[in-house]
Protein backbone atom coordinates (compact mmCIF):
# COMPACT_ATOMS: atom_id res chain seq x y z
CA UNK A 1 0.00 0.00 0.00
CA UNK A 2 1.48 3.21 -0.41
CA UNK A 3 0.52 6.40 1.16
CA UNK A 4 2.16 10.10 0.39
CA UNK A 5 3.48 11.87 3.47
CA UNK A 6 1.73 15.70 3.23
CA UNK A 7 4.50 17.04 5.68
CA UNK A 8 7.46 16.25 2.64
CA UNK A 9 6.66 17.19 -0.49
CA UNK A 10 7.02 13.76 -3.37
CA UNK A 11 7.18 11.65 -0.45
CA UNK A 12 5.70 8.26 -0.58
CA UNK A 13 5.45 5.37 2.17
CA UNK A 14 5.12 2.22 1.22
CA UNK A 15 3.90 -1.00 2.99
CA UNK A 16 4.75 -4.72 0.87
CA UNK A 17 2.85 -7.65 1.78
CA UNK A 18 5.24 -8.26 4.53
CA UNK A 19 4.39 -5.53 6.35
CA UNK A 20 7.87 -4.08 5.27
CA UNK A 21 7.81 -0.25 5.53
CA UNK A 22 9.65 1.97 3.06
CA UNK A 23 10.10 5.41 1.91
CA UNK A 24 10.92 6.98 -1.27
CA UNK A 25 11.21 10.21 -2.61
CA UNK A 26 9.39 10.09 -6.29
CA UNK A 27 8.80 13.11 -8.73
CA UNK A 28 7.04 12.38 -11.85
CA UNK A 29 9.22 11.42 -15.26
CA UNK A 30 12.16 10.96 -12.54
CA UNK A 31 13.75 7.77 -11.15
CA UNK A 32 12.37 7.14 -7.49
CA UNK A 33 15.12 7.53 -4.71
CA UNK A 34 15.08 5.38 -1.62
CA UNK A 35 15.20 7.22 1.46
CA UNK A 36 16.93 5.09 4.08
CA UNK A 37 16.39 6.80 7.52
CA UNK A 38 12.58 7.37 9.29
CA UNK A 39 10.84 10.31 8.64
CA UNK A 40 11.00 13.23 11.49
CA UNK A 41 14.93 11.95 11.98
CA UNK A 42 17.54 14.90 11.17
CA UNK A 43 19.16 12.15 8.95
CA UNK A 44 15.39 11.31 6.89
CA UNK A 45 15.55 15.50 6.56
CA UNK A 46 19.15 15.48 5.09
CA UNK A 47 18.46 12.66 2.61
CA UNK A 48 15.25 14.26 1.62
CA UNK A 49 17.13 17.54 1.28
CA UNK A 50 19.89 15.91 -0.95
CA UNK A 51 17.09 14.19 -2.98
CA UNK A 52 14.88 17.22 -3.59
CA UNK A 53 17.99 19.28 -4.76
CA UNK A 54 18.83 16.88 -7.53
CA UNK A 55 15.46 16.84 -8.94
CA UNK A 56 15.10 20.38 -8.91
CA UNK A 57 17.96 20.32 -10.74
CA UNK A 58 17.20 17.65 -13.12
CA UNK A 59 13.90 19.41 -13.86
CA UNK A 60 15.70 22.35 -15.25
CA UNK A 61 18.25 21.12 -17.19
CA UNK A 62 15.11 18.22 -18.42
CA UNK A 63 15.92 18.76 -22.15
CA UNK A 64 18.82 19.66 -22.95
CA UNK A 65 22.31 17.61 -24.10
CA UNK A 66 23.70 15.01 -22.16
CA UNK A 67 26.97 17.35 -21.93
CA UNK A 68 25.42 19.71 -19.98
CA UNK A 69 24.54 16.95 -17.26
CA UNK A 70 28.23 16.44 -16.50
CA UNK A 71 28.64 20.25 -14.51
CA UNK A 72 30.02 20.88 -11.31
CA UNK A 73 26.81 21.15 -9.54
CA UNK A 74 26.09 17.69 -11.13
CA UNK A 75 29.05 16.55 -9.92
CA UNK A 76 28.00 17.68 -6.49
CA UNK A 77 24.55 16.07 -6.67
CA UNK A 78 25.91 13.04 -7.08
CA UNK A 79 28.15 12.94 -4.26
CA UNK A 80 25.43 14.07 -2.27
CA UNK A 81 23.44 11.05 -2.79
CA UNK A 82 26.27 8.99 -2.61
CA UNK A 83 26.81 6.35 0.64
CA UNK A 84 30.14 8.12 1.16
CA UNK A 85 27.97 11.29 1.89
CA UNK A 86 25.28 9.43 3.56
CA UNK A 87 27.40 7.69 5.76
CA UNK A 88 28.58 11.49 7.67
CA UNK A 89 26.98 12.87 10.31
CA UNK A 90 24.01 15.23 9.52
CA UNK A 91 25.69 17.85 10.59
CA UNK A 92 29.00 17.34 8.79
CA UNK A 93 26.40 16.84 5.66
CA UNK A 94 24.56 20.25 6.43
CA UNK A 95 28.07 21.95 6.09
CA UNK A 96 29.52 20.56 3.17
CA UNK A 97 26.17 20.79 1.31
CA UNK A 98 26.22 24.90 1.89
CA UNK A 99 29.77 25.23 1.26
CA UNK A 100 29.18 23.33 -1.79
CA UNK A 101 26.28 25.45 -2.82
CA UNK A 102 28.03 28.53 -2.41
CA UNK A 103 30.81 27.69 -4.46
CA UNK A 104 28.25 27.21 -7.66
CA UNK A 105 27.25 30.48 -7.61
CA UNK A 106 30.79 32.27 -7.74
CA UNK A 107 32.55 33.25 -11.30
CA UNK A 108 35.28 30.71 -12.65
CA UNK A 109 37.82 33.47 -12.59
CA UNK A 110 37.01 37.82 -11.92
CA UNK A 111 34.45 39.16 -14.70
CA UNK A 112 33.69 35.59 -16.38
CA UNK A 113 29.88 34.97 -16.97
CA UNK A 114 30.70 31.64 -16.41
CA UNK A 115 29.64 30.35 -13.15
CA UNK A 116 31.60 27.36 -11.49
CA UNK A 117 28.34 26.25 -11.07
CA UNK A 118 27.83 25.60 -14.69
CA UNK A 119 31.52 24.34 -15.24
CA UNK A 120 32.16 21.18 -17.01
CA UNK A 121 33.81 18.99 -14.39
CA UNK A 122 36.48 18.29 -17.11
CA UNK A 123 37.37 21.83 -17.01
CA UNK A 124 38.03 22.34 -13.74
CA UNK A 125 41.62 22.80 -13.82
CA UNK A 126 43.74 22.93 -10.06
CA UNK A 127 44.15 26.91 -11.25
CA UNK A 128 40.48 27.59 -10.43
CA UNK A 129 40.22 25.39 -7.36
CA UNK A 130 43.01 28.14 -6.13
CA UNK A 131 40.68 31.20 -7.07
CA UNK A 132 38.58 29.58 -4.99
CA UNK A 133 40.71 28.99 -1.97
CA UNK A 134 41.95 32.86 -2.23
CA UNK A 135 38.60 34.05 -2.02
CA UNK A 136 38.48 32.79 1.46
CA UNK A 137 42.11 34.10 1.97
CA UNK A 138 41.64 36.53 4.89
CA UNK A 139 39.31 33.42 6.82
CA UNK A 140 42.64 30.70 6.14
CA UNK A 141 40.02 27.78 8.24
CA UNK A 142 37.28 28.67 5.71
CA UNK A 143 39.43 28.32 2.72
CA UNK A 144 41.02 25.20 4.04
CA UNK A 145 37.59 23.64 4.06
CA UNK A 146 36.51 24.35 0.98
CA UNK A 147 40.26 22.46 -0.05
CA UNK A 148 39.62 19.61 1.91
CA UNK A 149 35.47 19.46 0.85
CA UNK A 150 36.94 19.06 -3.00
CA UNK A 151 39.32 16.84 -2.34
CA UNK A 152 37.15 14.16 -0.77
CA UNK A 153 34.40 14.93 -4.15
CA UNK A 154 36.99 14.68 -6.36
CA UNK A 155 38.68 11.74 -4.93
CA UNK A 156 34.96 9.94 -4.38
CA UNK A 157 35.00 10.69 -8.21
CA UNK A 158 38.08 8.97 -9.18
CA UNK A 159 36.93 6.24 -7.02
CA UNK A 160 33.71 5.74 -8.74
CA UNK A 161 35.41 6.52 -12.34
CA UNK A 162 33.47 10.07 -13.27
CA UNK A 163 36.65 11.05 -13.65
CA UNK A 164 40.72 10.79 -14.36
CA UNK A 165 42.30 12.97 -11.90
CA UNK A 166 41.34 15.82 -9.30
CA UNK A 167 42.00 18.87 -9.85
CA UNK A 168 42.13 19.82 -6.16
CA UNK A 169 45.10 17.31 -5.12
CA UNK A 170 47.79 19.19 -5.70
CA UNK A 171 46.18 22.82 -4.82
CA UNK A 172 47.80 22.91 -0.81
CA UNK A 173 45.82 23.90 2.28
CA UNK A 174 46.81 27.36 3.29
CA UNK A 175 48.98 28.22 6.45
CA UNK A 176 46.73 28.74 9.46
CA UNK A 177 48.80 30.86 12.37
CA UNK A 178 45.64 30.55 15.21
CA UNK A 179 46.01 27.45 17.38
CA UNK A 180 41.82 27.61 17.02
CA UNK A 181 40.22 27.20 20.58
CA UNK A 182 42.02 28.96 23.19
CA UNK A 183 42.48 25.76 25.74
CA UNK A 184 41.83 26.51 29.03
CA UNK A 185 44.62 27.39 31.84
CA UNK A 186 44.49 25.80 35.11
CA UNK A 187 44.47 29.57 36.11
CA UNK A 188 41.07 29.87 34.25
CA UNK A 189 39.59 26.82 35.37
CA UNK A 190 40.01 27.90 39.20
CA UNK A 191 38.96 31.70 37.94
CA UNK A 192 35.41 30.22 36.59
CA UNK A 193 35.21 27.89 39.80
CA UNK A 194 35.21 30.55 41.84
CA UNK A 195 33.04 32.76 40.10
CA UNK A 196 30.28 30.34 39.74
CA UNK A 197 29.77 27.88 42.64
CA UNK A 198 28.53 24.27 42.88
CA UNK A 199 25.14 23.95 42.67
CA UNK A 200 24.66 26.51 39.69
CA UNK A 201 23.73 25.42 36.35
CA UNK A 202 27.15 26.99 35.02
CA UNK A 203 29.26 24.48 37.42
CA UNK A 204 27.15 21.49 36.05
CA UNK A 205 27.82 22.50 32.38
CA UNK A 206 31.28 23.42 33.12
CA UNK A 207 31.96 19.89 35.11
CA UNK A 208 30.22 17.97 32.37
CA UNK A 209 32.67 19.63 29.96
CA UNK A 210 35.87 19.14 31.99
CA UNK A 211 36.03 15.89 33.16
CA UNK A 212 34.07 13.78 30.09
CA UNK A 213 35.71 16.12 27.53
CA UNK A 214 32.64 16.17 25.22
CA UNK A 215 31.48 18.19 22.37
CA UNK A 216 28.80 20.91 22.96
CA UNK A 217 26.66 18.57 20.76
CA UNK A 218 26.96 15.33 23.05
CA UNK A 219 26.71 17.36 26.36
CA UNK A 220 23.55 19.11 25.47
CA UNK A 221 21.91 15.83 24.91
CA UNK A 222 23.68 13.41 27.86
CA UNK A 223 20.79 12.55 30.71
CA UNK A 224 20.41 10.23 33.47
CA UNK A 225 18.85 7.45 30.83
CA UNK A 226 22.70 7.12 29.80
CA UNK A 227 23.60 6.08 33.30
CA UNK A 228 24.94 2.51 34.08
CA UNK A 229 25.87 1.93 37.09
CA UNK A 230 27.79 5.05 37.22
CA UNK A 231 29.07 4.52 33.59
CA UNK A 232 27.91 7.10 31.03
CA UNK A 233 27.13 4.73 28.00
CA UNK A 234 26.06 7.11 24.25
CA UNK A 235 27.31 7.84 21.05
CA UNK A 236 28.47 10.73 20.16
CA UNK A 237 26.56 12.96 17.46
CA UNK A 238 29.93 13.64 15.65
CA UNK A 239 31.00 10.14 13.80
CA UNK A 240 28.55 7.76 16.01
CA UNK A 241 31.55 6.78 18.19
CA UNK A 242 29.91 4.56 20.70
CA UNK A 243 31.63 5.40 24.15
CA UNK A 244 31.77 4.21 28.17
CA UNK A 245 33.13 6.83 30.16
CA UNK A 246 33.07 6.27 33.54
CA UNK A 247 31.86 9.35 36.06
CA UNK A 248 34.85 10.59 37.90
CA UNK A 249 34.24 11.33 41.68
CA UNK A 250 34.75 15.16 41.60
CA UNK A 251 32.17 15.38 38.38
CA UNK A 252 29.88 13.30 40.27
CA UNK A 253 29.77 15.05 43.54
CA UNK A 254 28.84 18.53 40.73
CA UNK A 255 25.97 16.10 39.77
CA UNK A 256 24.43 15.38 43.26
CA UNK A 257 24.96 18.73 44.07
CA UNK A 258 22.70 20.37 41.21
CA UNK A 259 19.12 20.73 39.57
CA UNK A 260 19.21 18.34 36.69
CA UNK A 261 16.21 17.52 34.51
CA UNK A 262 16.27 13.40 33.95
CA UNK A 263 16.67 13.44 30.12
CA UNK A 264 18.59 15.95 30.08
CA UNK A 265 21.41 17.15 32.82
CA UNK A 266 21.10 20.34 31.44
CA UNK A 267 18.29 22.68 30.56
CA UNK A 268 17.69 26.26 29.27
CA UNK A 269 15.27 28.92 31.80
CA UNK A 270 12.53 27.32 30.32
CA UNK A 271 12.60 23.79 31.43
CA UNK A 272 13.78 22.79 27.59
CA UNK A 273 16.39 20.79 26.48
CA UNK A 274 19.75 23.02 25.00
CA UNK A 275 20.43 22.96 21.35
CA UNK A 276 23.98 22.95 20.58
CA UNK A 277 24.46 26.08 19.04
CA UNK A 278 22.21 27.88 21.79
CA UNK A 279 23.98 25.93 24.62
CA UNK A 280 27.81 27.49 22.75
CA UNK A 281 26.25 30.49 22.84
CA UNK A 282 24.92 30.29 26.25
CA UNK A 283 28.29 29.00 27.90
CA UNK A 284 30.15 31.71 25.92
CA UNK A 285 28.18 34.22 27.52
CA UNK A 286 28.54 32.64 31.02
CA UNK A 287 32.97 32.89 30.52
CA UNK A 288 32.42 36.58 29.83
CA UNK A 289 30.42 37.10 33.01
CA UNK A 290 33.58 35.00 34.83
CA UNK A 291 35.59 37.67 33.44
CA UNK A 292 37.14 34.83 30.69
CA UNK A 293 35.78 36.14 27.24
CA UNK A 294 38.46 34.29 25.44
CA UNK A 295 37.48 31.31 26.86
CA UNK A 296 34.91 28.49 25.01
CA UNK A 297 33.28 25.05 25.67
CA UNK A 298 35.32 23.86 23.13
CA UNK A 299 38.31 25.07 25.06
CA UNK A 300 37.72 23.25 28.02
CA UNK A 301 37.49 20.12 25.68
CA UNK A 302 41.02 20.65 24.63
CA UNK A 303 41.79 21.53 27.90
CA UNK A 304 40.76 17.86 29.00
CA UNK A 305 42.53 16.51 26.53
CA UNK A 306 46.12 18.27 27.42
CA UNK A 307 45.57 17.46 30.81
CA UNK A 308 45.15 13.66 30.67
CA UNK A 309 48.08 13.76 28.67
CA UNK A 310 50.02 15.70 30.50
CA UNK A 311 49.36 13.12 33.50
CA UNK A 312 50.46 10.62 31.41
CA UNK A 313 48.29 8.95 29.08
CA UNK A 314 48.68 7.47 25.91
CA UNK A 315 47.44 8.32 22.65
CA UNK A 316 45.54 5.07 22.87
CA UNK A 317 43.72 6.21 25.98
CA UNK A 318 42.80 9.40 24.86
CA UNK A 319 41.54 7.75 21.64
CA UNK A 320 39.19 5.84 23.94
CA UNK A 321 38.04 8.63 26.01
CA UNK A 322 37.18 11.54 23.50
CA UNK A 323 35.98 9.07 20.68
CA UNK A 324 38.53 9.99 18.24
CA UNK A 325 38.94 7.74 15.10
CA UNK A 326 42.69 8.23 14.40
CA UNK A 327 46.35 8.31 16.26
CA UNK A 328 47.31 11.80 15.26
CA UNK A 329 44.06 13.48 16.81
CA UNK A 330 45.50 12.03 20.35
CA UNK A 331 49.42 11.96 19.42
CA UNK A 332 48.88 16.17 19.21
CA UNK A 333 48.46 16.48 22.50
CA UNK A 334 51.23 13.67 23.36
CA UNK A 335 53.36 15.20 21.77
CA UNK A 336 53.06 18.51 23.36
CA UNK A 337 52.44 17.12 26.81
CA UNK A 338 56.25 14.93 26.45
CA UNK A 339 57.91 18.47 24.63
CA UNK A 340 56.71 20.19 28.33
CA UNK A 341 58.05 17.21 29.79
CA UNK A 342 61.49 17.22 28.35
CA UNK A 343 62.13 20.68 27.99
CA UNK A 344 61.61 20.77 31.98
CA UNK A 345 64.08 17.64 32.37
CA UNK A 346 66.94 19.57 30.41
CA UNK A 347 66.82 22.03 33.27
CA UNK A 348 68.44 19.81 35.32
CA UNK A 349 71.27 18.71 32.39
CA UNK A 350 71.95 22.64 33.01
CA UNK A 351 72.72 21.96 36.25
CA UNK A 352 74.93 19.13 36.15
CA UNK A 353 77.15 20.49 33.05
CA UNK A 354 78.00 22.99 35.57
CA UNK A 355 78.91 21.19 37.97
Amino acid sequence: MITILKRYRYVVRDVDRHGTVRHYFRRKGQKKVLLRSLPGTPQFDAEYEAALEASEFGQRVHGRSASVFRTFKWLSHRYMQSTDFRQLDPTTQHSRRLILQHMWDEPVAPGSPVLIGDCPVDRLSPKIVRVLRDRKAAHPNAANSRIKILRRLFSWAVENEIVESSPAREVPFLRVRSGGYHTLTENEIQQFENYWAIGTKERLAFALLRFLGVRRSDVVRLGRQHLRDGVLVFATRKGGVPLELPIPPELQRVIDASRTGDLHFLLTEYGKPFTAAGFGGWFRDRCDAAGLPHCSAHGLRKAAATSLAEAGATPHQLMAWFGWKTLAQAERYTRAANQKRLAASVVQLFAKAKE
